[in-house]
């Protein structure tokens, strides 16, 4: 008979202030699960502090332990987590494995556009946070300061929820953006982007010369680099003697922010299965993964190569979840951070919210913005270039810019 659908996720919240949420996941099994649910934990601001799982290959049982926002709204999170695992019905085999291929159905694309009277550090953050609490995901972004200080924005957006299209839903998005712009907002609207105005919304098609390759290399430092853990901080294991099935990635690692994420959507762009695993961080930032695996075919990884491809794979997304680069644009500054796309399509979530997070936080004023995806080296990236304002921020050196920005996208404290 199975279980019944709501029950496929369960969250229990701390019974006590300080301890954390557990998130129980059981419901048939998919290749990619594991990165498919930990990308709506990091969505909505939370870290896995621990977790454990298993499966047979068709149910999988996982048990997630998250800290974050006390403000969290479950029953949303809930939902989204219902919405990526596979159907009850699923187990019954028919048409199991076609249908988990199928790509979903494209959401449409809406401009949102905006002018408001003045600029201010901070505004296109406190923006980016509305639209973040409204489900509201950013695909790209257009901001122009005209020479009397008004600004107009131009935001390229999808709705999880799917509404957008009507009145309610609109009128919903835009009175909180009346909230938090207040005076400062001209006027307001929404409409559905036709494929003129995409098109003519896209950014250049090339990056700028300063962007040296070593951004985007895949090659490993043998050292701290601009910022960076030295490769000697993250230690990979392989062993194939302990299981007669699988096998086993031991990973011992410093803490970041989704790093849980990073480890699946490697695995899952290389369509590994993850038999069991289990997952613990001190509060020291000590990370430890033990993760017994197989490929496609239910087979171990023994070829040498392949293990080598993996294990250097896993170190670079550990190293380099997100690159960040701060160049000259001309005579300005131009902050330059570059998101990894998943095979299936999709980038990092709240990317663009902590960058405009670490600007306000800098006190620094963002002049215009481009939002672009490239191949580079056989992979997508999402680049987002950011025009800073020539004023407050131009007195911060380039290199305090850079390592507070990837601190914040990484989840560091200042002191790290």
């Amino acid at each position: 008979m199975g279980i019944l659908h709501e029950d496929m996720v369960v969250i229990s919240q701390e019974e006590k202030e300080g301890d954390p949420t557990v998130i129980t996941v059981n419901c048939p099994d998919k290749t990619g699960l594991g990165c498919d649910l930990c990308r709506i934990i990091l969505l909505f601001g939370l870290s896995i502090c621990r977790a454990d799982f298993t499966t047979d290959g068709k149910w999988c049982y996982i048990v997630l332990w998250v800290v974050g926002k006390p403000n969290t709204r479950w029953n949303l999170m809930k939902k989204r987590l219902l919405e990526v695992c596979p159907s009850y019905f699923s187990t019954s085999g028919m048409d199991y494995y076609r249908l988990q291929n199928q790509q979903p159905r494209p959401l449409d694309v809406f401009l949102l556009k905006f002018w408001s009277s003045y600029d201010r550090a901070g505004l296109l953050h406190d923006v980016t946070e509305v639209l973040c609490e409204l489900e509201l995901t950013i695909k790209r972004v257009k901001v122009s300061t005209a020479p009397d200080g008004r600004v107009m924005d131009l935001f390229f957006i999808t709705d999880t929820r799917e509404l957008l299209h009507t009145k309610r839903r609109k009128d919903e998005t835009i009175h909180h953006l009346e909230a938090v712009l207040g005076d400062a907002l001209i006027s307001c609207d929404i409409d559905v982007a036709g494929p003129e105005i995409t098109a003519c919304s896209q950014g250049s098609p090339y990056l700028p010369s300063e962007i040296g390759e070593e951004m985007f290399s895949l090659e490993l430092p043998d050292k701290n680099f601009n910022g960076f853990l030295a490769s000697s901080s993250i230690s990979i294991t392989m062993d194939n003697k302990l299981s007669p099935s699988h096998t086993l990635v031991q990973i011992l690692c410093w803490d970041h922010k989704g790093l849980i994420y990073d480890i699946m959507r490697t695995l899952k762009d290389y369509n590994i299965q993850i038999s069991y695993g289990r997952f613990f961080a001190n509060p020291k930032g000590n990370c430890e993964l033990d993760l017994f695996i197989m490929q496609a075919d239910a087979k171990k990884i023994v070829d040498p190569s392949k293990q080598d491809a993996l294990r250097s794979r896993l170190k670079m997304e550990l190293l380099h979840p997100l690159r960040v680069a701060v160049v000259s644009r001309g005579p300005d500054t131009e902050l330059v951070v570059a998101n990894p796309v998943e095979l299936s399509g999709r980038g990092r979530p709240l990317v663009f919210h902590d960058i405009t997070l670490a600007l306000k936080l800098l006190n620094i004023r963002i002049f215009s913005v481009e939002i672009a995806r490239h191949m580079i080296q056989d992979r997508e990236w999402e680049v987002y270039r950011i025009l800073l304002d020539e004023g407050v921020g131009s007195s911060l050196p380039r290199n305090k810019i850079e390592v507070s920005v990837r601190n914040i996208l990484m989840g560091w404290d200042k002191s790290r």
